[in-house]
């Protein structure tokens, strides 16, 4: 496809721009055809200190383009009769047990989550992820983000194979798929060249454990994920192919929908769209298969940052598919609404594993909540609401739990009002990496009664 490649030729000039305006070491684009490779380009550094460049056989971090990956193991499975993709999993849940469709879709009940160690490998991650292993809501319905979702995909694919996560991706899918440049694991093994992940302001991460890698964990050349998205569906069946493209609408005002490991977007000229974008500490990434035109587009950086990602992005999609919708580069963004929850006075607790924490919420006007969390002195912060939500809002306030001291110091709230009450959750996370890295993201059940 020449007339793509010609028409791509402002990457020299728009990639370079791009990680000088952003900050960003590097990027990695490439673009795949039905007949094969399109376009492999690379520009600035994969290791800043080393002055080693980046190449199209360079390998970065995927982040969560890794759910794409496992998302069709477990399809194949189906295919091979080792799993019924509408069966309850197996064990004990606390709620309904799952289907494998359903926490593909990330509709199994579980909330959002994600741990992430930079200790060395000999010392035990100090978070336990089957604390947080338990759904907040019936399966089927809502549809909530959750890396847990894909990791109990890969724990049933194990059981039903006796084989390792990471030995099943590469004999099912990097093989037969041509992806030499594929891994899966908390680093990457090589022989592939890597490019050293990067805080935004240039600090180096160490390598990166976490309780769900099934959901994070991959890592590939642009040119390996590109050929990914183009060839995948020739692996399933075609009733499988299709399900991988029924993609119910993610918020209740439609737009994209979610299917099994795609963001799915239906044009108006009957054509789809999916992609899968990724972010992590030093990792942001992106997947966009266009079926349509018979092409594949991955973009990769090694930066927290997501600015550099989405501007090539932009600018690939404005050549290629113009009709591409900017919401695939944050497609589980929950849109804010104005604040409106009634005067009044909250008092309950938030429930942490092994212990409960005091935690009082007033409202107050112009839309403004004080805080009292624990014997923290009160904090006054602005709030929204949002379809699910009447109340959320993030404050500078430290969970007093061993896990959420390990690098969580911010404490989020998500509050829905019924009968007067307020429930929902309370999140201790770390908001970016400007300082220090990524921390976890660990949510806990959160429920308040109105105060006379």
């Amino acid at each position: 496809m020449p007339y793509v490649r010609d028409e791509l030729g402002g990457l020299d000039e728009v990639c370079p721009r791009v990680l000088a305006e952003t900050g960003c070491p590097s990027v990695s684009v490439a673009v795949a055809a039905d007949e094969g490779p399109v376009l492999a380009r690379a520009y600035g550094w994969a290791d800043v200190a080393a002055g080693r460049a980046a190449t199209p056989g360079t390998a970065y971090g995927l982040a969560s383009v890794t759910k794409a990956f496992t998302a069709l193991a477990a399809c194949l499975a189906a295919d091979r009769g080792l799993l019924d993709l509408d069966a309850p999993l197996p064990g004990r849940y606390g709620r309904t047990a799952p289907t494998a469709r359903q926490l593909l879709r990330h509709r199994g009940g579980f909330p959002a989550y994600y741990d992430f160690s930079y200790l060395p490998a000999a010392e035990p991650v100090p978070i336990d992820t089957d604390c947080y292993r338990r759904q907040l809501h019936e399966p089927g319905g809502v549809f909530e983000y959750a890396n847990l979702g894909y990791q109990e995909v890969a724990r049933l694919l194990e059981s039903r194979t006796g084989r390792g996560f990471g030995a099943l991706l590469r004999e099912w899918v990097a093989e037969p798929l041509g992806l030499a440049g594929f891994a899966f694991g908390s680093v990457h093994p090589g022989p592939a060249p890597v490019a050293v992940r990067y805080t935004p302001d240039g600090r180096v991460y160490p390598p990166c454990r976490n309780g769900h890698p099934a959901a994070g964990s991959g890592w590939a050349t642009a040119g390996d994920v590109a050929r990914f998205a183009r060839r995948a569906a020739g692996l399933l069946a075609p009733a499988t192919a299709a399900a991988v493209l029924d993609a119910p609408a993610m918020s209740a005002d439609g737009g994209l929908g979610y299917g099994l490991g795609r963001v799915v977007q239906r044009v108006p000229d009957g054509s789809v769209i999916s992609s899968h974008g990724g972010g992590m500490g030093g990792v942001a990434s992106m997947v966009i298969d266009l079926p349509g035109r018979g092409l594949s587009v991955a973009v990769l950086t090694n930066s927290t940052d997501k600015s550099a990602r989405n501007a090539v992005v932009d600018h690939l999609m404005g050549v290629l598919a113009p009709e591409f919708d900017p919401a695939h580069l944050a497609p589980a963004a929950e849109r804010n609404r104005p604040f409106a929850l009634p005067p009044g006075r909250w008092s309950g607790r938030v429930t942490a594993p092994g212990t409960t924490v005091p935690l009082t919420l007033t409202t107050l006007p112009e839309g403004r909540v004080e805080i009292r969390l624990a014997d923290h002195p009160p904090t006054t912060v602005p709030a929204a609401a949002s379809d699910r939500w009447d109340v959320r809002l993030a404050a500078p306030l430290q969970l007093p739990t061993p896990e959420a001291l390990f690098n969580s110091p911010s404490l989020g709230l998500e509050l829905r009002l019924q009968d007067g009450d307020l429930t929902g959750r309370a999140v201790a996370f770390k908001d970016g990496d400007r300082e220090g890295f990524l921390g976890p993201y660990l949510p806990h059940p959160c429920a308040l009664r109105r105060v006379v």
